[in-house]
Order: structure tokens, then C-alpha cells, then sequence
């Protein structure tokens, strides 16, 4: 079955530009649910330009208390703050992506040649905390099967060259 998640980042940008409590992405997630969606997305990264720390644990709340059969993923690169704040709420996915702290936004997957040996732990970890796990990859061969050596349950694909390609001769 084919499950549309909704990341809630670009809400949180609009309502930290503004420097007001709206729009609330807690509110934005309870209109996404009651348009279908069957889960929610966030990416709260170290500077706090989307989705801040505090909005993690409110929307968990509210997805726990009122939608529970909803799905949480919460995006990140897993520093020990990130795993912590995991660890805290205990999301049903962690999707972790190899993002520099500064990095504007993910513009690429995990080199699993490089990084195996980093990811490892980190997956287990989350794992024995009773999270599923999926990591950020390139739509290169070889790649699904890198995710699955490092422990990861499931993968997320960085689709820009599949834009990019659009009405091009490369498009697919």
C-alpha cells in the first residue's frame, strides 16, 4: 500500500521568518491527517531554521494522544542531540541523512563504502530502542543493498536528478 507522508519543514520556515506562533505546525499536521495523509515528516536540524527541538515532542503528543495509528518519522543527521531527542520520543521511523550541520538541504545520499562503519551503532542503537530505521540514499545501483549491510529497515531515495532530468533526454 502506497502511504503519503507529510513533512511539516516549509510550515515551521514560514513561522520562524515570521517570529510568530503561526502558522503551528502541530495545527498543520491535524490538517494534513485530515486529508489523508498517513503520517508526519519533520527535520529539525542543529540551526533550527524549520522545525525547532520543542516542536518534536509536541506533535509526538498530539500524534500519540489524538491520531496514534499515524506514522512519525522524524529526518536528521545523527548527532548525539538528534539520536537524544529520538530516544525521547521514540518515533516509529528515524530516517537518518548525512547532512553537514550548515547544509542548506540534503543534496545527496550516504556513501555507504565511507560511512558503514559510522551508521552501524547508530542503527542498532535506534533499533534496540524499538525504532524503525531508514537512511537518505542515491538512486544508484548497489545502493539498497548498502543500506541493508548497515542495518537499515527501509531506504529514502534524493530524487533532484530525477527533476533535474525532467523534459530533458535523460528524463525516464
Amino acid at each position: 500500500m502506497t502511504a503519503l507522508s507529510v513533512n511539516l519543514n516549509k510550515v515551521a520556515m514560514l513561522r520562524n521568518q515570521r517570529d510568530l506562533p503561526y502558522p503551528s505546525v502541530v495545527e498543520f499536521a491535524r490538517i494534513s491527517i485530515a486529508a489523508g495523509a498517513h503520517g508526519i515528516t519533520v527535520h529539525p536540524r542543529p540551526d533550527e531554521r524549520h522545525v525547532r527541538k520543542s516542536d518534536v515532542p509536541e506533535l509526538s503528543a498530539m500524534l500519540r494522544t489524538d491520531h496514534p495509528n499515524i506514522e512519525y518519522n522524524i529526518e536528521g543527521y545523527p548527532t548525539e542531540d538528534f539520536l537524544e531527542l529520538c530516544e525521547s520520543v521514540k518515533p516509529d521511523q528515524v530516517t537518518l541523512v548525512p547532512d553537514a550541520p550548515d547544509q542548506r538541504t540534503s543534496d545527496h545520499g550516504w556513501i555507504f563504502a565511507e560511512t558503514s562503519e559510522f551508521l552501524r551503532p547508530i542503527i542498532a542503537r535506534l533499533k534496540a530502542g524499538g525504532m524503525r530505521v531508514s537512511v537518505f540514499v542515491d538512486a544508484e545501483p548497489g545502493t539498497s543493498a548498502g543500506a541493508k549491510a548497515v542495518g537499515a529497515d527501509r531506504i529514502e531515495i534524493y530524487t533532484e536528478p530525477f527533476a533535474d532530468a525532467f523534459g530533458t533526454a535523460n528524463q525516464a
